[in-house]
């Protein structure tokens, strides 16, 4: 299988995998997709597995940012280059002060339509011996808050920690982080960097460690968790019916995964706010905001019972 193949890949930027979006022509057709929803809905009613990939489209309609967005910048950076290994190493308290933006930015969001949809409906099925998984790039756990049970988390979480002596991943709430992170994070450009020492952002209290934390999340140019995708393959190998919500899929390996779906003949559904390059290699499309579109999609069809 492709993910198989992909384990030992790194998470690639949109700019990097221009070429690679040819693989994506061999997974599947180009069939055009309808927006057929009473269709979808009836094919819905039968799935007995189904696997939701989301994206940062899903978050947005919660007052998320996203990475790859016009505006994906802060302060005076590109998001994108500050979420790698390499901006850490060389300004970790630069790096802290974007992901302290970040985590409280997410600590105050609430669950859009479309996360609450996916979790009452993963309820819903589980009392039907039906099942749901949600495959996420998000790494905000607002799918987790909204009472999503199943959830994997290819990209790594924003409230998990890891430490770069000891290598122990914690669970992390904290707001702040850190004393020193207190009030900082302000993303407005005109705004000067804490510059706070290492020895004040947030350290390892595992046994005494005090080693220098990181965000348990994979950067740009980081190999991706070979046992997150095993098992993202073994659901999208088992699905029925793929749901792919609120994603650009520009992002490789994750770019992949919908199209292997089709490329077996399961049904995939895209709902996005506007159709995008792999479009049309998908059974169906629905189009505009997900906490509007996707409500509809998974609600109680008449012909289940509980």
């Amino acid at each position: 299988m492709i993910i198989r193949q992909l384990t030992r890949r790194t998470l690639r930027s949109p700019l990097e995998c221009g070429s690679q979006l040819a693989a994506l022509k061999a997974l599947t057709g180009a069939a055009r997709p309808n927006s057929d929803m009473a269709e979808f809905r009836e094919v819905f009613s039968k799935a007995k597995h189904i696997a939701i990939i989301t994206g940062a489209g899903v978050s947005a309609e919660s007052g998320l940012p996203t990475f790859r967005a016009a505006s994906g910048h802060w302060r005076r950076w590109k998001t994108q280059d500050l979420a790698t290994a390499q901006e850490f190493s060389r300004n970790p308290s630069r790096v802290w002060e974007f992901y302290h933006y970040w985590r409280e930015l997410a600590l105050k969001a609430t669950p859009s339509e479309a996360h609450r949809a996916i979790a009452e409906c993963e309820a819903r099925l589980s009392k039907q011996g039906r099942s749901m998984v949600v495959i996420t790039q998000n790494t905000d756990e607002l799918h987790r808050r909204a009472g999503s049970k199943h959830v994997l988390e290819v990209h790594g979480n924003l409230f998990k920690t890891r430490c770069l002596s000891c290598g122990d991943v914690d669970d992390n709430h904290h707001s702040p982080i850190c004393a020193a992170l207190q009030g900082k994070g302000d993303p407005d450009p005109k705004c000067s960097d804490a510059d706070i020492p290492v020895r004040d952002l947030p350290r390892c209290d595992e046994g005494g460690c005090d080693g220098l934390l990181r965000p348990d999340v994979i950067w740009f140019g980081e190999t991706l968790d070979s046992h997150v995708l095993t098992k993202v393959e073994k659901e999208l190998d088992a699905c029925d019916l793929c749901l792919l919500v609120g994603t650009a899929s520009v992002v490789f390996p994750a770019a992949l995964f919908a199209p292997q779906v089709a490329s077996r003949g399961v049904p995939v559904a895209e709902f996005n706010i506007r159709p995008r390059a792999s479009t049309s290699r998908y059974k169906y499309h629905f189009q505009g905001p997900c906490a509007s579109t996707l409500p509809i999609a998974l609600a109680r069809h008449q012909s289940e019972v509980i």
